[in-house]
């Protein structure tokens, strides 16, 4: 199923041949502690390398972890320059490609119907996590009233030998469930562990209810991504995945989850949640298990670069003053939103900033600055805010509305939402508003220019 003219993310262990070559891949040594140990040492090299570890706690199946803990890696990824990286992923939302489904497939080559969860080398990865749990799964549903399909990654709590606890926020998977749940029925799902790059971005793209997110990985693949149907039920799963879990989300059950280190850098709270029942368990031979560390880089970009995107494609429809978005490290990458605009219509910038605000619930505050200012450099936004910025006249604020669950400030998700205005306003002076800058200083060829000082800098002249 590969072909070399595939971006070089299309393939989980291409992908990792690649970081290999290039000096991003580090090996742990053989028998790491699964609790803590492991995503200690993940979390030190995350943003630099990748790491593989053989056997840990025991277990006879690879982890790897950082797999896409840097912007540039993405972008490597996905064969564009950093600078095509959200145009790139914008587009293979607007334009998704179908998936094509095959018969014989490598995530199916071992299957086995009396699961034990056990046997996986599932990491407990912060201080107070309640234990293990898996962080890397896509987790597949189908809406059991149409049968498109949704793609998502939850964190998943063991729970036992074949049961699973899952924290579903308001969002499309929890929607087919209440359906499900309405008609007393389960919901069917399968969740892959180990899958491609590009099919790990889609996952989270931030798409209207029943898109397809295995059809934005084709788009971005520039081909149909091969899947097959689960060995117990209807749900559709990316073929090459390392390894896969079939089963189903329980109707009219809860069950104790968390706490549960999450990318606000806060622990998501033990409560009553939704469960899944484990059917089987298909794998490919000797497979690979993925694990992200809760909070870590992967986490966040992950979050982070396929949003920006969604975004962008979404701001664009109405706005042709849109130029670029960035969700920054400093609001965890889901919480701030930074938004550049070129020659906005009068009062324009406070509908992109609703606009905006609407556009997901995470988002908690929009800052919308002129395309003289880089938003992905939080410094210039700032100086941005510093000297355009008036509240009593650029401030937009709307009180209780829905929020994020994980953050902390709101009551149970509900919070206030914030849009800062730091274009520059309509002045009678627009050379109030001249930026300072050095004729020439960016020509300047310095390896021509300066040398180092000699020993005694007084000979230098």
């Amino acid at each position: 199923m590969t072909n070399n003219a595939l971006p070089v993310g299309a393939d989980l262990r291409g992908w990792l041949d690649h970081l290999q070559a290039t000096g991003r891949l580090s090996a742990a040594r053989p028998g790491v502690d699964l609790r803590f140990e492991l995503s200690g040492i993940a979390s030190r090299l995350d943003g630099d390398r990748a790491v593989v570890f053989g056997k840990p706690g025991g277990k006879d199946i690879t982890v790897v972890s950082g797999l896409l803990s840097r912007r540039e890696w993405m972008a490597e990824a996905l064969g564009v320059a950093e600078t095509e990286l959200i145009d790139r992923f914008q587009q293979a939302c607007q334009d998704p490609v179908p998936w094509t489904e095959v018969e014989h497939a490598p995530c199916q080559e071992e299957v086995i119907r009396e699961v034990d969860l056990g046997s996986l080398p599932v990491p407990t990865h912060n201080e107070h996590d309640h234990g293990p749990y898996i962080t890397a799964g896509l987790l597949i549903a189908r809406n059991p009233t149409t049968g498109s399909q949704n793609v998502s990654i939850h964190r998943l709590q063991v729970s036992g030998p074949d049961r699973l606890g899952v924290l579903l926020l308001p969002r499309h998977t929890a929607a087919f469930f209440g359906q499900a749940e309405v008609s007393g029925t389960d919901l069917e799902v399968a969740i892959a562990i180990g899958v491609d790059p590009l099919t790990l971005m889609s996952s989270q793209a931030a798409v209207p209810i029943d898109h397809d997110e295995l059809e934005i990985a084709g788009a971005l693949r520039g081909s149909p991504l091969p899947v097959t149907k689960a060995v117990t039920n209807e749900v559709r799963v990316p073929a090459d995945a390392e390894i896969v879990l079939e089963g189903r989300l329980l109707a009219d059950v809860r069950e104790p989850e968390g706490p549960f280190g999450e990318f606000p850098q806060y622990y998501g709270p033990r409560a009553d949640r939704h469960v899944v029942r484990i059917d089987a368990m298909t794998h490919r031979r000797d497979p690979i298990y993925h694990t992200i560390v809760g909070g870590g880089l992967e986490h966040l970009l992950l979050g982070c670069i396929p949003r920006e995107g969604s975004f962008l494609a979404h701001l664009r429809q109405s706005f042709q003053c849109v130029r670029a978005v960035h969700l920054p490290r400093g609001g965890v990458c889901r919480y701030h939103l930074y938004v550049q605009v070129r020659d906005p219509e009068p009062g324009e910038v406070k509908n992109v900033i609703l606009a905006a605000l609407g556009a997901h619930y995470d988002i908690k505050h929009v800052t919308v600055v002129d395309s003289d200012v880089d938003v992905f450099d939080p410094d210039e936004v700032e100086w941005a805010v510093a000297t355009r910025f008036q509240a009593d006249r650029d401030l937009v604020l709307v009180g209780g509305a829905q929020g994020s669950r994980l953050d902390p400030s709101t009551a149970d998700g509900v919070g206030a939402k914030m849009g800062l205005d730091a274009t520059i306003p309509p002045v009678d002076d627009q050379g109030r508003f001249t930026r300072i800058r050095v004729p020439g200083a960016e020509e300047i060829d310095l390896e021509r220019a300066v040398a180092p000082a000699p020993t005694n800098w007084r000979s230098a002249s």
